[in-house]
Order: structure tokens, then C-alpha cells, then sequence
């Protein structure tokens, strides 16, 4: 059997993908919620009204959650899951607890995906917590990258909690991973 080409992966996906309650990994307001939010724009620097971003993450204490759920929402199992599309102004947004390191010392980050027009599968890349920089700096991920480039992987905080932006290609490209050759693709 030959290998055929990727599909491309949208717009379709942006109607047939998101679900109730798809963006708040916990409900807003609760006990320990924190916003991350994001502008997805494209190489000439233009918003993705159409981009749809996945989170994966662990737990405030570093556990990696296993429940089931994540298309059901209950209102109290964390799953560590979420969706959210883009609107018209390219941005998402979550409702989530931060992620702790999932070992001692380790950076805290949340695993990105991002499904957009145009793409002929989706990208990979971490959203990384901005305020342990020992544990920024012993990253093995950012240590590999050239410094001008590892900020493309640190989030902000702003006064509701985190911000992410991501950006498809040209200059300021995020830094996207290549899952698999456990490579990084740059620019």
C-alpha cells in the first residue's frame, strides 16, 4: 500500500469539532481558575478567525489526569482536556487550573495543538508557565532551541491569568514540534 498526502485540515473541522463546554476544563469563577487566552495570526500577521486550539495538561500538583470526560462535561471532573475555537478575532480562550511540573524541577507547561485552514495536519508546541526560570532554563526543550526562539514557548500573565499567542509562520513563528522525529521545526 502507498502512503497518500495529508488531507488539509480545515475550515471544516471548526463546525464539526467543538462541543458544550469544550473550553472550560473547570467551570469559570471556581476555586483555583485561570484564564489562558491566545491571538492565532498567520505569517503576514493577520487574526485566524477559523483556528481551533487543543490543551493538554497536568493538575495544579503535577498528576497527569486519566479520567474520562472530556467530551462530557460534568462540572467537577478534571480531565486535563479542552478545545476552543478561534473567533473572528483569532483569539481563544480557556477556563483551567495551571499546570504543575509533572516531576520535581521541571518547567510546567500546557501541550498545544492547533488545527487551521491551510495546515495538512495539525501543530504541535507547549505553552510553558513564565515564573520558574531555574526551570525554564533547565529545560531540555528550550535549552535546544536558539534563545531568540524560546520565547515563542513561554506564556505571559496578564491580570486574569495567561496569555498565549501563536503565531503559523514567518517572523515571531512559534515554535512547533515535530512529534515524529522529536525534532523542533524553526523558520
Amino acid at each position: 500500500m502507498r502512503a497518500t498526502p495529508g488531507q488539509t485540515v480545515g475550515p471544516f473541522f471548526h463546525y464539526g469539532l467543538p462541543y458544550d463546554g469544550d473550553r472550560d476544563l473547570v467551570p469559570p469563577g471556581s476555586a483555583g481558575a485561570v484564564r489562558l487566552t491566545g491571538l492565532v495570526t498567520d505569517g503576514a500577521g493577520n487574526a485566524v478567525p477559523d483556528a481551533l486550539v487543543e490543551v493538554w495538561q497536568a493538575r495544579p500538583d503535577g498528576s497527569v489526569p486519566r479520567e474520562p470526560g472530556s467530551l462530557r462535561r460534568d462540572g467537577w471532573t478534571f480531565t486535563g482536556f479542552g478545545r476552543a475555537s478561534t473567533g473572528r478575532d483569532g483569539r481563544y480562550t480557556f477556563s483551567t487550573l495551571e499546570p504543575g511540573p509533572t516531576e520535581p524541577g521541571a518547567a510546567a507547561f500546557f501541550a498545544v495543538t492547533v488545527f487551521a485552514r491551510g495546515l495538512t495536519d495539525r501543530l504541535f508546541t507547549r505553552a510553558y508557565l513564565p515564573d520558574d526560570a531555574a526551570a525554564l532554563a533547565a529545560d531540555r526543550l528550550l535549552a535546544s532551541l536558539p534563545a531568540e526562539r524560546r520565547a515563542t514557548l513561554v506564556a505571559r500573565r496578564d491580570a486574569q491569568g495567561l496569555v498565549f499567542d501563536i503565531r503559523l509562520q514567518g517572523e515571531g513563528e512559534t515554535v512547533f514540534l515535530d512529534l515524529a522525529g522529536y525534532r523542533t521545526r524553526t523558520p
